[in-house]
């Protein structure tokens, strides 16, 4: 995300601090309602952040929100696979 920021301002005065406080807003949203946003595998979801070609791939589990990634819309999808993995578990659930 800090590279995001830097580019976006790089590309605009201010514009990464708004895509900033935008990811802010996403993540809230997530956090009032978990469920809200469709499923992209049989455990995570994904909430798109607006005005920006991002999303928030996350994992509600019990009474934990984990946020396994902010990633570009353009992105290898794969990607947020490896970062599910890192955190100890499987996208699978292992």
């Amino acid at each position: 995300m800090a590279e995001a920021v830097a580019q976006y301002n790089i590309t605009q005065d201010n514009l990464g601090y708004e895509f900033l406080d935008e990811v802010k807003r996403t993540l809230k949203r997530i956090f009032e309602y978990p469920r809200a946003w469709p499923s992209i595998s049989s455990r995570m979801r994904r909430c798109q952040v607006n005005r920006f070609p991002y999303g928030v791939i996350y994992r509600v589990s019990h009474d934990m929100i984990l946020v396994v990634s902010v990633m570009h819309l353009h992105s290898d999808p794969e990607t947020w696979k490896c970062r599910a993995s890192s955190t100890g578990r499987n996208e699978r659930g292992g």
